[in-house]
C-alpha cells in the first residue's frame, strides 16, 4: 500500500515535549536511573545542543527522543502525537517518518551507491518508485553531492559519506534532525563542513537536535541543555 501521501512533517503541532521523564535500568539486578524527572520542550525550528558528561544521561535522552527506547514513566509526544505507549511497529514508522537520524559512524549500506542509500527511508515508506526519484534528487543536491550519486561509500571521503547520511536524514521530510556526534569521525576542517550544512537546514526551517561533548560544536546551536547525573543542570539559549 502506497502511504507516501504523510511522509514528513504533519501540519498540526510544532513541539516536542518530555514531561517528567524516567528512564530506569535493571543492570545485574541494579537499578541504574540513566534519567530522573527529565522535562523539556523543543519547538519547530530550533537548534538545540544536548550536551553532558559520560554517564550523564545524553545517550539514554537521545535514545527516548528518538523513538529508540520509550521512558520507564513520564510522557513524551511528538508534534501532539503520544509516543511512551506506542507498539514498536509504531515506533518505527515515527522513527522512519518524523526523525532524520545522523550518526557518528555513517550507518550506509557499503554495497549500495548514494542514491539507494538516500532511497532507502522512502521506500520502507511505502512510496511508489516513479514518486521517490525527485525526492532523492532534491535531498542529494541539498547536500551538495548530485555528481557522486552512483559512488558506493567506499569511494568517498568521510565527509562525502556524512553528506550522504544527511541526505538520508532529510528525504522524508522529517519533523527532527537528530544528529549524534555527527563529526566525531571526522577532521576539524570537514567537520566545519558539515556543520555549515546543519547550520544552513537550520536557516531553511528545520529542527536540529544536536547531541555532543564538544563545546565549540555545540556552540552552532541557538539554545544549549546540560545533563547530569540524569537530569538537566542547565538549560540556556546561546544567543
Amino acid at each position: 500500500m502506497n502511504r507516501s501521501s504523510d511522509i514528513g512533517r504533519p501540519s498540526n503541532g510544532n513541539t516536542l515535549s518530555l514531561q517528567s521523564v524516567v528512564k530506569t535500568y535493571v543492570v545485574g539486578g541494579d537499578e541504574v536511573h540513566a534519567l530522573r524527572d527529565v522535562s523539556l520542550v523543543i519547538h519547530r525550528n530550533e537548534y538545540v545542543a544536548i550536551m553532558g558528561p559520560s554517564g550523564s544521561g545524553k545517550s539514554t535522552l537521545m535514545n527516548l527522543i528518538g523513538c529508540l527506547d520509550v521512558p520507564t514513566s513520564g510522557t513524551y509526544s511528538l508534534e501532539g502525537q503520544m509516543v511512551a505507549n506506542m507498539s514498536e511497529y509504531q515506533l518505527a514508522e515515527i522513527r522512519n517518518r518524523r526523525i532524520g537520524f545522523v550518526f557518528q559512524t555513517f550507518n550506509l549500506i557499503p554495497r549500495a551507491n548514494i542514491f539507494h542509500n538516500v532511497e532507502l527511508p522512502l521506500i520502507y515508506a511505502g512510496m511508489k518508485k516513479t514518486e521517490r526519484r525527485g525526492h532523492v534528487e532534491r535531498a542529494i543536491e541539498r547536500v551538495g553531492l548530485t555528481d557522486r550519486v552512483r559512488h558506493k561509500p567506499n569511494e568517498l571521503s568521510g565527509g562525502q559519506r556524512q553528506r550522504v547520511a544527511i541526505a538520508r536524514a532529510l528525504v522524508c521530510n522529517p519533523s527532527i534532525i537528530l544528529a549524534d556526534e555527527p563529526t566525531g569521525n571526522l577532521d576539524s576542517r570537514t567537520g566545519d563542513e558539515i556543520m555549515a550544512i546543519l547550520d544552513e537546514l537550520h536557516r531553511a526551517g528545520q529542527t536540529i537536535i544536536l547531541v555532543t561533548h564538544e563545546d565549540y560544536i555545540a556552540e552552532h546551536a541557538l539554545r544549549v541543555v546540560r545533563l547530569k547525573d540524569g537530569m538537566i543542570e542547565s538549560d540556556t539559549a546561546t544567543r
